[in-house]
């Protein structure tokens, strides 16, 4: 059997743009990516600190570097350029898997920097 688990967070990461035309999705910068072992397309839930709005969606990957956090297509409706997110991967977990399981939590700064990294 297979127990769903919290496996990585960015934590407050700030919206640098908002494209409703765009076909869908979260861009992120892949600094943040990698901090975070969260990886391309991956599936995230996303929660709005600012607005309360909480949602699915998949990760690509923006310029390494920028800070860029952008929400795309449908979600650039539930949230806007300056709002404040909380992105999370989770993972499927075998009861062998779970003691040694260990998530990552990235805080995020100024400009979408790492500030922070903490493992539980």
């Amino acid at each position: 059997m297979f127990r769903e688990f919290f496996k990585a967070k960015i934590h407050g990461a700030t919206v640098t743009q908002a494209d409703l035309n765009y076909e869908g999705s979260l861009t992120v910068d892949p600094d943040l990516l990698e901090a975070a072992g969260i990886a391309v397309h991956e599936k995230v839930d996303i929660y709005n600190i600012t607005n309360g709005a909480r949602f699915s969606t998949y990760i690509i990957p923006g310029k390494r570097g920028s800070g860029v956090i952008g929400l795309n297509g449908a979600a650039a409706r539930l949230g806007a350029v300056g709002d404040k997110l909380i992105i999370v991967a989770y993972c499927y977990l075998q009861e062998s898997e779970i003691a040694n399981h260990h998530p990552r939590v990235v805080i995020v700064g100024e400009g979408n920097r790492v500030e922070k990294t903490i493992d539980y």
